[in-house]
């Protein structure tokens, strides 16, 4: 499995994954996004694992944030904005790597914290998240009201 980072040969497996991650949005959405995140190289940083069969199993996404990270101390922080690998391709170490190279990212941007989120119901990402390091700072529920 090599580790790298996604270039515009990948926009399409890249888009999928995206899809599968987040369902809300068309594969055609986030192909436009992935594209976008290609086109500014000051903005998001995304990883591909693929496949010695040049299949990509699995993505990371993860930019810099400035602002204030739940948790953390310093600015800016490395912030994971999405990780996911095909089912078949998990437990298999994919997840840990990518996020070791998005921590080394982080640390060539200068950041001293790398972040991550996950939903609250989704316990089986906490348990990655801890299994590699992270720890949890805190909880949060967010409100809404129509106005």
């Amino acid at each position: 499995m090599i580790i790298r980072l996604a270039t515009r040969r990948d926009l399409a497996a890249w888009a999928d994954l995206r899809a599968a991650l987040w369902p809300d949005g068309s594969v055609e959405e986030h192909r436009a996004e992935a594209e976008d995140a290609l086109n500014q190289p000051d903005g998001l940083v995304a990883y591909v694992a693929e496949t010695p069969d040049g299949v990509i199993a699995g993505f990371a996404e993860a930019a810099l944030r400035r602002d204030y990270v739940n948790g953390c101390d310093s600015s800016p922080v490395a912030f994971v904005e999405g990780l996911y690998v095909r089912p078949e391709h998990r437990k298999a170490d994919i997840a840990r790597r990518l996020c070791a190279a998005v921590a080394d990212w982080g640390r060539t941007q200068g950041c001293t914290e790398l972040a991550s989120d996950a939903e609250i119901h989704n316990l089986e990402s906490h348990a990655f998240h801890q299994a590699i390091g992270f720890e949890e700072t805190e909880r949060v529920v967010y409100f809404r009201m129509t106005l």
